[in-house]
């Protein structure tokens, strides 16, 4: 039988694991170079838990899920927000402003022209910036959960 640590017959209650897509993490273009703040561990001394079901209460009650949770709405809320506003401009001026939408910029290029392919640049925009965050500022503290969440499956008897 292997253990969660990866070694077999050793079982080892605060396993390491590493994962290699996230020893270095990749500081490109418009990104800092600097380490994320750390997230606190979900893991309670002494907490025990029923079954696997409370497992995952647990770790949903926990600091750690708690950090990663607000990350991911600090992030999501206003990009959507921003989205809608800039989409439902972008309808309601198509809707009451055809002469300016109609408007010529150079040769059969027009303002709705732009406008529409303003709304594709700004969602590939969005996308990216979606997924530079969760790599930087969510993914480590995620991946970290689950682990806790697999180990202390494991040590309750559930089969996560």
């Amino acid at each position: 039988m292997q253990s969660s640590n990866g070694r077999p017959g050793v079982q080892s209650r605060d396993a390491e694991y590493e994962d290699p897509w996230y020893d270095a993490l990749a500081a490109g273009w418009g990104e800092s170079a600097e380490q994320p703040a750390p997230v606190p561990a979900a893991r309670e001394a002494g907490a025990a838990a029923a079954g696997p079901a409370d497992v995952y209460l647990q770790v949903q009650r926990s600091e750690a899920f708690q950090e990663v949770r607000s990350r991911y709405r600090r992030f999501v809320v206003p990009g959507v927000i921003a989205f809608l506003v800039w989409y439902v401009a972008y309808v309601v001026t198509a809707t009451t402003a055809p002469e300016l939408m109609a408007r010529q910029v150079t040769g059969a290029v027009n303002v709705a022209m732009l406008a529409g392919l303003g709304q594709f640049l700004t969602t590939f925009l969005l996308t990216w910036a979606y997924a530079r965050h969760a790599r930087l500022r969510r993914d480590r503290a995620a991946l970290e959960l689950r682990w806790d969440t697999q180990e202390l499956s494991r040590s309750r008897g559930g089969a996560a």
